[in-house]
């Protein structure tokens, strides 16, 4: 295992202004190390938008010593990797010790917008915390956190966001001998609520809490207020579009089937992290799952909001000694603010799927979503095609979302639909152009995905590239993307499993 050294290479100017708060201010959650060096490490990919709203140098990440450092084998001078504990809940049992077994935090860099954000490394070889594993990463998981982070990016989902792949040169035992890969991510920070469990326990001191609520991350406290914490644990899921719930609920709208959402995969920002095991649904169906050790559908797509609350409950478990010094008193007020997450999580929820619908707010009526979230699942319809195909519905093109729904099953909900916009005083053609506003036609899908990703792993990256380009653009029609549009052949959709690659 690599001992902890800085580079002698001089390597300054390609993260320029990366800093080390976090290790430097919350050093007991932290073990620094280094990345393994990587044999011949070769950049797959590079975001070059992103790395401009860094303030970084594009063409130095892709020079011999950027790659060094997006690899984990370089270390910037001053900076101070740093391995990241955590605890967490994984399946409902409780982990206490996770944290990074095969990541390192470089440090944190300021955005031209003044965004303080994390610059973390994805496969970078074993940690302290690698309990038997090795520490490395390999190409097809590291490019699919790359797209559909992005593409989420571009749906305008709160997440993480990747700043490139590197492949190492080194092979890894996966399903035979796969090339290794690092990926290189960008978060609002790094702060789990597995974060806020491992810093829990008093042996490991309150200080460190008190550290972590001060975080920029941990949203809308007020720090002088002696109810602060309260407060804290109020945003998390209220947080404008940072809360978890308010992600909760945009992410669901989209139908985006998250990875296993254990704690230590819940950030306290609210962006999506760890696109290891994840996918798109193609025909709607709440109970989707795609992770391959899910065994009991426990984080299946209609359990996510459940699931989300649960993990909320963990970290306000951890929150009650801060809270109030009287357990009754802190259970009281941290009771009080988990009971507003449904009603919370269903405005957002509701809100997105009248937007879906082409409703404008105030909308209430529920049961128009709710009936025709049944017509779809009854006919395994497509859940992205779908509300396309109701906006071409107000064009008079009613072919494609016969295709989907039987015109006679689906005819009483389109005049009920139709009524509904009539009451608002909306017209067809503005209500059609605003559904195809937040309506995608193009996702990562499945088979898409899959295609692209076992193409790269072999070397060919032009299916990745070109899959990148569509996802990117995903409102946009284009006549030469209309294979993109295709939802996955069902004999394909009936034995896909998602892996996290480790």
């Amino acid at each position: 295992m690599a001992a902890f050294q800085e580079s002698t290479a001089e390597t300054v100017t390609i993260v320029a202004g990366l800093e080390s708060t976090f290790a430097d201010e919350l050093g007991a959650l932290t073990v620094p190390w280094q990345g393994a060096a990587a044999p011949d490490p070769q950049l797959l990919v590079v975001n070059e938008q992103l790395a401009a709203s860094l303030r970084l140098d594009v063409a130095a990440l892709r020079s011999v010593d950027g790659i060094g450092v997006l690899s984990g084998s370089t270390v910037p001078v001053g900076a101070t990797p740093v391995a990241m504990a955590y605890a967490g809940h994984q399946f409902g049992g409780y982990a206490p010790i996770l944290g990074d077994g095969r990541a390192l935090l470089l440090g944190e860099l300021v955005s031209s917008a003044g965004q303080r954000v994390d610059l973390h490394l994805k496969g970078s070889g074993r940690t302290p915390f690698s309990r038997g594993g090795d520490g490395y990463a390999v190409v097809g998981p590291m490019l699919r956190e790359y797209l559909v982070s992005e593409a989420m990016n571009a749906l305008g989902v709160p997440t993480t966001r990747a700043l490139s792949v590197v492949a190492t040169g080194r092979d890894v035992r996966r399903n035979g001998a796969e090339p290794g890969a690092v990926l290189a991510r960008i978060a609002s920070s790094h702060l789990r609520v597995g974060t806020f469990e491992f810093a829990a326990p008093a042996g490991r001191g309150l200080a460190a809490a008190h550290r972590l609520r001060d975080r920029p991350a941990l949203p809308g406290a007020d720090r002088t207020s002696v109810n602060g914490y309260t407060q804290s644990l109020s945003e998390v899921p209220r947080g404008g579009r940072r809360g978890a719930g308010v992600t909760g609920g945009e992410v669901d709208a989209h139908r985006f089937r998250a990875r296993v959402m254990n704690t230590d995969n819940t950030t306290i920002s609210g962006e999506t992290i760890d696109y290891g095991p994840c996918a798109f649904l193609d025909a709607f169906d709440p109970a989707a799952v795609f992770s391959s050790i899910d065994h009991g559908g426990r984080y299946a797509f209609g359990n996510q909001p459940a699931v989300l609350k649960w993990n909320l409950v963990r970290l306000a478990e951890t929150l009650l000694p801060l809270i109030d010094s009287a357990p009754d008193n802190a259970i009281s007020a941290a009771s009080a603010i988990l009971e507003t997450f449904d009603e919370r999580y269903e405005g957002h929820y509701a809100a997105g799927l009248a937007a879906k619908i082409g409703l404008a707010q105030p909308f209430v009526d529920r049961a128009l979503v709710d009936d025709l979230l049944t017509l779809l699942a009854e006919h395994g319809a497509d859940w992205t095609g779908s509300f396309r195909a109701l906006a071409d519905e107000l064009r008079g093109n009613s072919a494609p979302l016969d295709q989907l729904v039987p015109r006679e099953h689906i005819a009483p909900w389109l005049q009920r639909w139709q009524g509904a916009l009539t009451e608002n005083g909306q017209g067809a053609a503005e209500t059609a152009s605003a559904m195809d506003r937040v309506n995608p036609l193009y996702i990562p899908r499945n088979h898409r995905l899959d295609a692209a990703l076992r193409a790269a792993t072999d070397g060919d990256l032009a299916p990745f590239e070109k899959l990148l380009e569509v996802v990117t653009h995903p409102f946009d029609r284009r006549d030469e993307w209309a294979d993109y549009t295709e939802a996955a052949p069902r004999s394909f959709s009936e034995t896909f499993q998602t892996f996290c690659g480790t």
